[in-house]
Parts: C-alpha cells; sequence; structure tokens
C-alpha cells in the first residue's frame, strides 16, 4: 500500500508492506493526523493552541495532548538554555517543531497497533520506519537534487532541520534573531519526537548545537556548519548497499 496526502502545509507519503494491513488503517492515519492539524495549528483561529494563546482557555484545562506537547516544549527550552522557545516575545504560540514529530509518531504509532511491521511514513523529509533496513537520503544544504549522506534505517527515525526550504525561519530563542550557525542537522532516534525536536532544537543553538544534539541520549548527528564542515557522529548509521530505499 502507498499513499501520498498534503497534511499540515507538506506531503505525507505512506508505505506499508504488509499485505494484511488495509487501507482503513491508512485512513485512521491520515485521519489523525488531519485532526491534529485542526485542534495544534497556530494558523487555525479556532484551534486549541490559538484559543490558549488568546487566554480563551486556561492552560490547566488544555487537553491531554496539548499538556503534553507543551510540556515538550518547555523541557527543551530549559535544556537549551532558551534558544529553542515557542513562546518569542512579540509573536504568538506556536509549537509546530515539537507537534510535527510528535504526531507522526503518533501515527506510526497507530499502524504499529494494526498490526504493520514494514513500513515507512514520511512527512515532508522526517521519517518513521519500521522492519528495514531501510535507505533514507539526506537533501544536499545547498544542491537541491543532491544528497549529503544516506542513512539507514530498521526501527527507528530521521529527521533534519535545515535553512533551505524556509530560510532562515528558526530563531535563537536567546537572541531574538535566525539561527545561522549551521546548514543542516540531522538526528537519527528511536522515535520522531525525539529526532524532531532534538533536530530543531539544536539547530537554534546554532554551531553550539550538534555536540548538545550527540550528547543527547539514544541520538545520533550529521551535520553541516555554515563553513560547509560535516560533523558525523560514530555511530550514524551510514546506509549499506542492499537496504530498500525509502
Amino acid at each position: 500500500m502507498h499513499r501520498v496526502e498534503q497534511v499540515m502545509g507538506f506531503p505525507v507519503s505512506l508505505r506499508v508492506d504488509d499485505e494484511h494491513i488495509g487501507e482503513e488503517t491508512a485512513d485512521a492515519v491520515f485521519a489523525w493526523l488531519r485532526e491534529v492539524d485542526t485542534r495544534f495549528s497556530p494558523f487555525r483561529a479556532d484551534s486549541e493552541v490559538c484559543r490558549l494563546d488568546r487566554g480563551e482557555i486556561a492552560r490547566a484545562d488544555v487537553s491531554a495532548d496539548l499538556d503534553e506537547v507543551l510540556g515538550l516544549c518547555e523541557e527543551y527550552r530549559l535544556a537549551t538554555g532558551g534558544a529553542f522557545d515557542v513562546r518569542l516575545p512579540g509573536r504568538a504560540l506556536d509549537p509546530c517543531a515539537v507537534v510535527k514529530g510528535w504526531s507522526v509518531q503518533r501515527a506510526a504509532e497507530l499502524l504499529t497497533a494494526a498490526g504493520a511491521r514494514r513500513f515507512v511514513l514520511n512527512a515532508g523529509g522526517d521519517v518513521v520506519a519500521s522492519g528495514g533496513p531501510w535507505r533514507v537520503g539526506v537533501r544536499h544544504p545547498e544542491q537541491a537534487d543532491k544528497v549529503c549522506t544516506v542513512a539507514e534505517l530498521t526501527d527507528g527515525a530521521i529527521a533534519t532541520s535545515a535553512r533551505y526550504e524556509r530560510g532562515d525561519h528558526i530563531i535563537d530563542g536567546r537572541t531574538g534573531r535566525p539561527a545561522t550557525g549551521l546548514l543542516s542537522l540531522t538526528v537519527v532516534a528511536s522515535s520522531l519526537t525525539l529526532a524532531d525536536t532534538v533536530a530543531t532544537a539544536a539547530f537554534a543553538m546554532g554551531a553550539e548545537g550538534v555536540e548538545w544534539a550527540a550528547a543527547r541520549e539514544g541520538c545520533e548527528v550529521f551535520a553541516v556548519d555554515a563553513e560547509r564542515r560535516v560533523v558525523r557522529t560514530e555511530g550514524f548509521p551510514t546506509a549499506r548497499a542492499q537496504a530498500r530505499a525509502a
């Protein structure tokens, strides 16, 4: 089964190689992602995030899901000394940096609960995979038609934060200015919640974020800094030729 839909402003691709998994499971995955977009989008005036930001609901009264997301946001704000911050001065509350990885990981868990064992869920380049090995290309930060490395996943996730798609959109909360110390930073971890949040948080820290991300338990890192230097942790899972393409 292979399906692609546009959700949360980016293409989400689902491939499942288990023959017993039907379209109803894919329906549930995409329904969940659309629900997340409705509830947590900072661009929808009626979303729970926007209602909280306007003071229409109290922090103590948010849903369990949003409470979990906001807890992760605060955890990483503290861990990065304020570089990662979803409540930047003069800006609306925007937890998208956590919501994306968190929600796609939840979607992968729906697949697993339904009995899927061999699948790839790719959300705008951030990937959760099961039953590999799978090869996942990491886009070159300056040449859109090339990759700078290829990672291999068996059961895990990979996420990249970079400047090439949306420009200097990641802000260092300590300075209020765009983070420009890195061109791209990729994290491989056991879950996309971890990989995506660590990648964004580390990118916000600039060049020092590479070492910070590498020190996070269960994380392997591939980064290209602003001087075009490549840093790769020893355990980063470089693909073997026989792995399947995701």
